[in-house]
């Protein structure tokens, strides 16, 4: 190899760490979006504490840590928190709507075995 040849391939190799170099140091932006699905989730299956609360609380605590985790500037976990506590509040509605469903369920059940018994009456 002559001089200019190494010349070349040392540029070039300084060229491609420093491009490597540059790219790790580009950081993750701050998860806003995630954070307001996130907040707005949480925020709508408030109205289901009662029926949900195990879900709602774990939603609610997700949430908090992805908030920390924005504080700590760590936009990975608070991405992946902020997802998961909208899942989380996800799940409290669905817990909540199907629990609902089942009382409505039960009262009607209740209703047709009075008129079973009113028309056995008659």
């Amino acid at each position: 190899m002559n001089p200019q040849s190494i010349t070349k391939m040392s540029r070039a190799v300084l060229v491609t760490c420093a491009a490597l170099a540059l790219a790790a140091c580009a950081s993750t932006p701050e998860p806003k979006e995630q954070m307001a699905v996130a907040n707005s989730s949480v925020e709508q299956a408030t109205g289901n504490a009662a029926e949900a609360p195990a879900e709602l609380s774990t939603a609610r605590d997700k949430l908090a840590r992805a908030n920390v985790a924005i504080a700590k500037k760590d936009f990975v976990m608070a991405r992946q928190l902020a997802d998961e506590a909208a899942a989380d509040a996800a799940l409290a509605q669905a817990t909540a709507r199907s629990a609902r469903s089942e009382r409505a369920l039960t009262e009607v059940r209740e209703s047709i075995k009075q008129l079973q018994v009113q028309l056995n009456r008659s």
